[in-house]
């Protein structure tokens, strides 16, 4: 049996992580960039992370943003791991000296293992949808061939993905784990608990079955 993990990001209210965590995802997602319509504040962030139980793993995304102000964020929070979802080089990765994983946005004609292998020090690489000037949360799919079968590091897979997609997507791609945000959403920034219940349970059904 081999077990897919998931991540729920764009959290943005403590009831919303905590129906991720009643559902069964391993993670929640924090977006720490103000464009974002699930960009959280600092406070709004040390509420949610605050009132979860233990053994979730919290992650701040940040895109191209300067590391004093993720310092700042990291002294505020006590954040698990990084995802770094802009032009950020593996030395502006590295230079916080905390566990991160990198997004690669995908399209057609890249060269996935050479991005992949760029960035030695990430943990995972989560690979999403190429949208031109979109650092990610298009809620667009991309075509999951282009995932090459065999990465020097765990893939997290995210794009478009939704309770209804997310069992082939995992039966394609086999990844580590697939981050969701507005597949299972009632709106921007909010999410639908059933949804939420929905997506986790169909990961878990296509994992058991690998």
């Amino acid at each position: 049996m081999s077990v897919v993990r998931s991540k729920i990001c764009g959290i943005t209210r403590l009831e919303d992580g905590l129906a991720a965590v009643a559902a069964g995802a391993d993670a929640i997602g924090l977006v720490f960039y103000a464009p974002s319509p699930r960009a959280v504040t600092i406070e709004q962030a040390q509420a949610i992370v605050a009132g979860l139980p233990p053994f979730v793993t919290t992650v701040g995304l940040f895109v191209d943003m300067p590391p004093r102000e993720i310092e700042a964020v990291l002294a505020a929070i006590p954040l698990d791991l990084l995802q770094f979802h802009g032009d950020e080089s593996p030395a502006d990765c590295e230079a916080l000296r905390r566990p991160y994983i990198k997004a690669l946005r995908v399209r057609a004609g890249d060269d996935v293992v050479a991005q992949v292998a760029a960035y030695p020090g990430a943990r995972a690489v989560l690979l999403d949808t190429f949208v031109d000037g979109v650092p990610g949360g298009t809620g667009q799919a991309f075509d999951w061939s282009l995932v090459p079968a065999q990465l020097s590091k765990p893939v997290i897979l995210a794009g478009g993905l939704t309770p209804g997609n997310v069992a082939a997507a995992i039966a394609q791609v086999r990844p580590y784990a697939v981050d969701v945000s507005g597949g299972v959403e009632a709106s921007k920034g909010i999410k639908d608990a059933a949804k939420v219940k929905d997506f986790v349970r169909a990961v878990r059904g296509v994992g058991e079955s690998m």
